[in-house]
């Protein structure tokens, strides 16, 4: 057995190793058709610290040192956290977007917080953040009870000036390609984070039967999160992977929407790089050894973007 488990571990490494090698990395860094984009278009990159085991500190610096313009961390809710985050963000010269959320099934105590928490973001004394991304309501809320969420964060954005996104998530209420389209036309001013290897794993596909529906939704996408579904999952164990070429293809041409319109209009764009530790990096049984690296897969992903879309 642990021969076995040996063999295939080094199999797997062996796999990986030609994957770098593999044509679909120069296929999926091939830059767009050339667009010259007008003053006022950037570009810049965030990291997660979701499955980062070290400090605030090591984090921020580690983030620098590839090239990171930024990252993307929920908030903390201790004053002394958030000072320690703010100042390993302010020595290493990064920009910060934050997450926002609720979690409780009672409508009125899920509201509370989220408030509680984007009120906190807004106000913080430290640093404004390039946006707020928010996981917001949840999927079995009714279209009133979610609505609510969009309304004060649209009220807190014109109050503010600081851009606040819905993300298209699970068990949120952006959970499906379909009900997303509903809240947005109903909504004008709804915003949205794209992450759409939520909807390939909804949807159980890459899609094609609601281009219609995407399209639109694509229009009202300000941020991204670079991640790769796919029918049966929201993460590919590996996007460097010679099999998994059409869905990265896909994944690039929704992209690739985004960034001409932002070039465009001359406008900023975000995009975290958030592929997932264990469980959402597939994982070997019983040693639940990843199948795959996750940080060198978010700088992968950060290099072949920025090549593709500065």
């Amino acid at each position: 057995m642990a021969q076995t488990r040996r063999n295939f571990l080094k199999h797997t490494t062996a796999l990986t190793a030609v994957s770098l090698l593999n044509p679909l990395a120069e296929l999926a860094a091939q830059e767009m058709p050339r667009l010259k984009a007008k003053a006022g278009y950037e570009l810049l990159f965030m990291q997660t610290d979701w499955g980062f085991s070290g400090s605030r500190d090591e984090f921020c610096a580690a983030a620098k040192k590839e090239g990171y313009e930024g990252i993307e961390v929920w908030w903390p809710d201790k004053a002394e956290d958030q000072k320690v985050l703010f100042d390993a963000v302010k020595k290493h010269k990064l920009q910060i977007g934050f997450l926002c959320a609720g979690y409780q099934p009672n409508v009125a105590e899920h509201l509370a917080l989220f408030k509680k928490n984007l009120d906190a973001i807004c106000a913080n004394p430290y640093q404004q953040p390039v946006y707020i991304n928010c996981h917001s309501g949840r999927d079995y809320f009714t279209y009133e009870q979610n609505k609510q969420f969009i309304d004060y964060t649209t009220a807190k954005t014109k109050a503010t000036g600081i851009p606040i996104y819905h993300e298209t998530h699970r068990s949120r209420m952006l959970f499906a390609a379909h009900v997303s389209r509903d809240f947005a036309e109903r909504n004008p001013d709804l915003r949205l984070t794209l992450d759409i290897s939520h909807w390939c794993n909804v949807h159980e596909s890459l899609l094609a039967d609601q281009k219609e529906t995407v399209d639109f939704l694509l229009s009202r996408a300000e941020h991204i999160h670079s991640r790769v579904g796919h029918a049966e999952g929201p993460q590919v164990n590996d996007p460097r992977a010679p099999e998994w070429e059409n869905v990265v293809k896909a994944h690039l041409a929704w992209w690739d929407k985004i960034i001409e319109r932002k070039k465009q209009r001359g406008e900023r764009m975000t995009i975290l790089t958030e592929f997932g530790p264990i469980d959402y990096m597939p994982a070997l049984p019983y040693t639940r050894q990843p199948l795959a690296d996750q940080w060198a897969i978010n700088v992968y992903m950060m290099n072949l973007l920025r090549k593709r879309y500065q």
